[in-house]
């Protein structure tokens, strides 16, 4: 049976990357705000960031890096030990598997080294493609451009992606932007979506509003509001 067609999203490549350059300058030098020194510590700290603040995360990771700096000493620890040091981060213990089963499988099939292709990452535990990119594009120097909820939300909002499938919303920004830029634009729309376009977005504060298609919409929605309220007032003046 033949899959559904993709939508295009409403924005041209031409539309996407110009938009991403404003972007740039709200957000200028955007980046993981997760703390690392080598891909390892990225590593374990993406698998610990899911449903977390990445400010929790940096709390909890010095400690960690600390007592376990590489994948062969995490390997060695057990989920038990493991649990009450990231207990603070939320689902300790299905991160605690998932830290023990990446560094294990690190160890066995990678002589202890965090494997730099996207189809090796996706192959250890607790690791999709959200942390695969993440790592690639931040500690790698691999093009990857990781779709989280905030790119989701905030790229579907503008019309630069169109989508709920993460992976889906991952292709259709990568076609419009060039490789070198992806990780870039993933930060970029990651802090928008924390700062501004937020569920309930700031839009006053937001560099592309008048791009976007959230914000279009909100406006011709008031405009109909506005303009059925002054015909109702103009009736009971009349009445």
């Amino acid at each position: 049976m033949r899959k559904a067609a993709v939508p295009k999203p409403s924005k041209s490549p031409a539309e996407t990357r110009r938009i991403m350059a404003k972007l740039a300058t709200q957000h200028p030098n955007a980046d993981t705000e997760l703390h690392y020194s080598n891909p390892y510590e990225l590593l374990v700290a993406t698998i610990l960031s899911a449903q977390c603040t990445d400010e929790r995360v940096n709390q909890v990771t010095p400690a960690l890096f600390k007592r376990y700096p590489n994948a062969r000493s995490l390997a060695k620890a057990t989920t038990g030990e493991l649990e009450p040091q990231i207990q603070s981060t939320g689902f300790f213990r299905a991160k605690s598997r998932s830290l023990h089963g990446m560094a294990s499988t690190c160890v066995e099939r990678h002589g202890g080294e965090v494997p730099k292709t996207m189809a090796e990452l996706i192959e250890l535990p607790g690791v999709g493609r959200k942390t695969a990119n993440v790592v690639l594009g931040h500690a790698l120097g691999v093009p990857g451009l990781p779709v989280d909820r905030h790119v989701l939300r905030v790229s579907k909002r503008i019309g630069i992606a169109r989508s709920d499938d993460p992976e889906v919303v991952e292709q259709q920004l990568c076609a419009a932007m060039p490789p070198a830029e992806w990780t870039r634009t993933s930060d970029t729309l990651i802090l928008h979506g924390r700062r501004i376009c937020k569920p309930r977005p700031l839009c006053e504060k937001c560099a592309v509003r008048h791009d976007c298609d959230y914000y279009r919409s909100l406006m011709g929605t008031t405009s109909r509001i506005r303009s059925k309220t002054g015909a109702a007032e103009q009736r009971v003046k009349r009445g």
